[in-house]
C-alpha cells in the first residue's frame, strides 16, 4: 500500500527499495553485515520476476552484474568490506565501460578480516581507490533506515542518468538496526538504452559493451570524455543536510551512522551555550565542498567525526581550503561514538579556539 509505514532493518528496507525501484538482477554472496540484503532478495525476487542468484565469490557476483547491465536491465550487488575489496576490479571494468549498476557496502570494522561491528573505514576505498584506472562513481552515504530505501531508489536512477557505477555506502549499525519507514513512490524514470546488447536484429549496428582500447590515443580520449561527464556530476549530484550552521562557531561533520550522533551532541553544545552546527555530507562524491566553503566566515574550527582512523578529514581540509583548524576525532575497530564523548570534543575545541 502506498504511503504505508513498516518497521524494516535497513538492510532489507533497501532491498526492498530496490526491488521497487526496477531490480530485475541480483548476485551476491554472503557476508556479514549484509547477508540480509542477499537472504531478503532470495525470496522477493523470483517472485516479481527477477534473478537472484547467489554466486561462487565476490569476484563472480560483480562480472554477473556487468554482463547483465550490459543488457540494459537494472542489476545490483551488495558486500561488506573485504567483498567490496575482492569486487574493485569488476566495478572498474563497469566504470570503464559506462555501465549503470547499483554496489551496497555494508561495511565492517577492517583491515583484513577485522570485525563484523560497523565500521566506516572504507571512505578512501569508495571515493578514491574504487578500482584501478581513472574513475569515479558516485557514493550515497544514507544515515536511517528511510534513506536506506529512499538512496537505493535514487541509486538506480542516477546511475542510468549518468551511465556509471553508484554506491550506497552504508554500516552494520544502519544494516541491523530497525527504525519505520515508508517506501517513495515509484515513478518510470528508466531511460531508453540505446546502447544496451540486446540483439539488433538487423535492424541496427552493433552494440559493443568494452573497456580495452589497444591505441593510447583512442583511450585518452574515452577517459578525457568520461572526465566531461564527471564535471556534469559534481555540478548536479552533491548533497548535504545542514544544521544549525547559520551561525555556528564550531562546525561539527560527519556522515551516515555518525551523523547520528554528531546531531544529539551538536544539540548538548548548544544546551551549553556553544554554537555548534553540523554538515553531514550525503554524497561522499561528488562530495558537497561549497556546504562548508559557505561556513567558513562563521566558523572558528571544524570537528570531523569518523568510525575510522580519519580519512573523511582530507576532504573537508580541502572544501575549506585550510583556512581554519579542522580537529579530528576518531573510533575504530567496531567502537561507536557517544554524544558524551563528541560533546567533550567540542567544549575542548571552544576552550582553545574561542578565546
Amino acid at each position: 500500500m502506498a504511503n504505508e509505514r513498516m518497521l524494516m532493518k535497513g538492510n532489507e528496507a533497501l532491498a526492498e527499495a530496490a526491488v521497487r525501484a526496477g531490480c530485475k538482477c541480483y548476485f551476491g554472496y554472503p557476508i556479514t553485515p549484509q547477508t540480509e540484503i542477499a537472504a531478503y532478495m532470495s525470496k522477493r525476487m523470483p517472485k516479481c520476476g527477477g534473478v537472484f542468484l547467489q554466486a561462487e565469490s565476490e569476484i563472480a557476483a560483480i562480472n554477473m552484474v556487468y554482463g547483465a547491465a550490459a543488457t540494459g536491465v537494472r542489476a545490483m550487488t551488495s558486500s561488506s568490506s573485504p567483498g567490496i575489496s575482492l569486487k574493485s576490479e569488476g566495478i572498474s571494468y563497469a566504470a570503464g565501460c559506462d555501465l549503470p549498476c547499483v554496489v551496497v557496502n555494508v561495511q565492517r570494522g577492517g583491515p583484513g578480516l577485522g570485525g563484523i561491528q560497523p565500521a566506516q573505514s572504507d571512505y578512501y576505498l569508495a571515493t578514491k581507490a574504487g578500482g584501478h584506472g581513472d574513475f569515479y562513481i558516485p557514493v550515497y552515504a544514507p544515515c536511517s533506515v528511510q534513506e536506506m530505501a529512499d538512496y537505493a531508489v535514487k541509486a538506480f536512477d542516477m546511475a542510468d542518468k549518468f551511465r556509471t557505477p553508484v554506491m550506497i555506502l552504508s554500516d552494520g549499525l544502519l544494516g541491523q538496526m530497525m527504525e519505520p519507514v515508508v517506501f517513495p513512490e515509484i515513478t518510470d524514470n528508466e531511460p531508453e538504452k540505446e546502447w544496451a546488447c540486446t540483439g539488433h536484429g538487423n535492424k541496427r549496428r552493433h552494440n559493443i559493451i568494452n573497456s580495452l582500447y589497444l591505441k593510447p590515443e583512442e583511450l585518452e580520449e574515452s577517459n578525457r570524455e568520461r572526465f566531461k561527464k564527471y564535471e556534469i556530476e559534481k555540478a548536479e549530484l552533491p548533497e548535504v543536510e545542514t544544521y544549525l550552521t547559520e551561525d555556528a562557531e564550531i562546525v561539527v561533520t560527519g556522515y551516515g551512522a555518525s551523523a547520528r550522533i554528531v546531531r544529539s551532541a551538536v544539540n548538548a553544545a548548544r544546551a551549553e551555550g556553544i554554537k555548534a552546527g553540523m554538515i553531514r555530507p550525503i554524497t561522499l562524491w561528488p562530495f558537497p565542498e561549497k556546504a562548508y566553503a559557505d561556513t567558513v566566515e562563521t566558523a572558528k574550527a571544524y570537528l570531523v567525526v569518523e568510525l575510522s582512523m580519519g580519512q573523511m578529514v582530507d576532504d573537508v581540509r580541502l572544501a575549506t581550503s585550510c583556512k581554519r583548524p579542522v580537529r579530528f576525532f576518531g573510533r575504530t575497530g567496531g567502537v561507536i561514538h557517544t554524544p558524551a564523548e563528541i560533546l567533550a570534543q567540542i567544549k575542548q575545541i571552544a576552550k582553545e579556539e574561542l578565546k
